[in-house]
């Protein structure tokens, strides 16, 4: 992707986006220090709960519920939002959002079981219809990507510069996915984006390198306007 001013956009520059960040498959005890040492720097504006390889095992669903039970309790200690990822009926149970892939249930069934307060996303690709679909609907954010090649998701099809900027003109917040790292964020810089999603670029890291490389997104989000 090109980088971006935004005249390319014809309208002002927002604020920066927040960061969205991710669990990754860890084992817990690991997870749980990377995320309190990430949540700590104040940094983090949305925590999803995503454990496919947990989901997997025989009694999977039981080990998550108990590991967002611990997740959610320290998101709180630092007011950060959590959504789960797929599981309308265990957001519920947990008092969280929800992130929905389009084959993982409906929205308005979300809005049934959720509180007005609690977030609803949806993966939208780079299909304007579905980001239109997702407005319609009443989600909070449609997630676009993959931006990048992804670490977490290989073969997942990247989306065009134009698609992003698209869906940038919808009156939905934006939540862009897929191989962001500090480095390639900034030839985004000036797009009406509201979210960005991370995973490897944080999470995969040592339990030491976690502060500081969350000072560094600190950096690149506080240039996000100097294009």
């Amino acid at each position: 992707m090109t980088k971006l001013t935004a005249s390319v956009l014809k309208t002002p520059i927002l604020k920066a986006p927040k960061l969205y960040l991710l669990t990754n498959d860890d084992e817990f005890e690991l997870l749980y220090a990377k995320l309190e040492i990430a949540l700590a720097t104040g940094l983090i504006g949305l925590l999803q709960v995503r454990r496919k390889q947990m989901l997997a095992l025989p009694d999977g669903q039981e080990k998550l519920y108990n590991e967002a039970i611990k997740i959610v309790a320290l998101a709180k200690e630092y007011r950060v939002p959590v959504v789960i990822n797929d599981d309308i009926t265990m957001a519920a149970k947990l008092g969280i959002g929800v992130h929905l892939g389009q084959q993982d249930g409906d929205i308005s069934e979300a809005k049934r079981q959720l509180n007005v307060d609690q977030i609803i996303g949806r993966t939208c690709h780079g299909d304007i219809e579905l980001i239109e679909a997702a407005q319609n609907d009443g989600a909070n954010y449609a997630a676009m990507g993959a931006i990048f090649v992804s670490s977490t998701k290989p073969n997942a099809s990247t989306i065009s510069l134009q698609q992003l900027i698209d869906g940038c003109q919808k009156k939905i917040d934006i939540c862009i996915i897929g191989g962001l790292t500090v480095e390639n964020i900034r030839q985004l810089a000036g797009l009406p984006i509201n979210y960005i999603a991370v995973v490897g670029d944080i999470m995969d890291l040592p339990v030491e390198s976690i502060a500081k490389r969350c000072r560094q997104w600190q950096q690149a989000l506080n240039d996000w306007s100097v294009v």
